[in-house]
């Protein structure tokens, strides 16, 4: 997982150093400090999904290219096999698999979530990124807060929100978490 990071955040500043842009710029630009972007750039700790999000939106490329280093090339349609989708463990709890990466020009980035239960005293990690998500539960229960509104999600259940807003996710009753999540 680390040199999965590693890679990514290199391509992280290879886009900014392509573009001449100082990483002070860049950090304001996504609303960061400069400390915590050349965090990300170093690839020493865990980048969040929704600054990626932000960063392939800026360049003007596919999510799935900044992740895996390889452009997508299908127009017409993509078929990803069961288990076969681009897999992105950044974070100890949360795994993504990307459902469309090979799909050029996606107006959205479908993924399966997989969210492992962590103790229950542990602080949730916040996130936010441009756009809408939707998540639908198809496995476990899992507790979602969205700008300090706390929701318990059970299996058939799902939640459509301005991804703007932070949010956090949980799995509750010692039990995994998977979903169905879209960015738009």
């Amino acid at each position: 997982m680390l040199e999965e990071i590693k890679l990514i955040a290199e391509r992280i500043k290879g886009l900014r150093e392509i573009s001449g842009i100082s990483y002070e710029t860049v950090a304001k630009e996504l609303d960061l400090s400069p400390e915590q972007y050349l965090e990300y750039e170093s690839g020493t700790v865990d980048i969040p999904a929704g600054f990626l999000i932000k960063v392939a939106q800026k360049n003007n490329m596919e999510l799935s290219a900044l992740l895996s280093g390889e452009n997508p090339r299908l127009h017409v349609y993509c078929v990803v096999r069961k288990d076969k989708g681009l897999n992105v463990e950044r974070r100890k709890q949360y795994k993504y698999e990307n459902l469309a990466y090979n799909f050029i020009n996606k107006k959205a980035e479908p993924f399966i979530v997989r969210i492992e239960p962590c103790p229950e005293n542990t602080p949730v990690e916040f996130n936010s990124h441009p756009g809408q998500e939707f998540d639908y539960i198809i496995e476990g229960t899992m507790k979602i807060i969205i700008d300090s509104h706390e929701i318990i999600l059970n299996e058939g259940d799902s939640v459509y929100y301005d991804s703007g807003y932070k949010h956090a996710m949980k799995a509750l009753k010692n039990t995994p978490v998977k979903m169905l999540t879209i960015v738009l």
